[in-house]
């Protein structure tokens, strides 16, 4: 089994769900709180350098539901700076082993990566976003769990 390095947002459902994901199929987690770690540009190029721009930003952001924000018109340049700004920006989990990366939850890039074991659920499951149970969010996104 493998030991990970999980950002998370504290308190996030979909990041809750993730986790017990990952802790079922035997995995051990090393849990970062993603909005207070101090990153920098080169660290967190390590996690989003291998994918197109608009997939580095988290969906749920208030700032990007309502339209403030359109990943899919920022450069690169713009969009890390926007998310050094703003962690919450951010598509979570980061998750690292050793010197390899994963942005986000997709159940069947992450099985194929460390394995999610027998009761892994379908690849097409959704397992980002907001799992908040009527999709409520606040402020800064995703409801809390309590």
């Amino acid at each position: 089994m493998a030991h990970i390095t999980f950002y998370e947002k504290p308190g996030c459902a979909g990041n809750a769900r993730q986790k017990a994901l990952l802790r079922a199929a035997g995995h051990t987690l090393d849990v970062r709180d993603l909005l207070g770690w101090p990153w920098r540009a080169e660290s967190l190029m390590d996690f989003l350098a291998p994918l197109p721009v608009a997939q580095w930003f988290n969906r749920a952001a208030p700032a990007i539901r309502s339209g403030e924000i359109t990943p899919e018109a920022l450069d690169k340049n713009t969009a890390l700076a926007l998310l050094l700004a703003n962690p919450l920006l951010i598509r979570r989990p980061l998750m690292a082993i050793g010197t390899r990366r994963m942005v986000g939850f997709d159940a069947g890039r992450v099985h194929d990566w460390v394995g999610l074991g027998p009761n892994a659920p379908a690849a097409d499951t959704p397992l980002e976003g907001c799992a908040a149970a009527n999709g409520a969010h606040n402020a800064h996104g995703c409801a809390k769990t309590h």
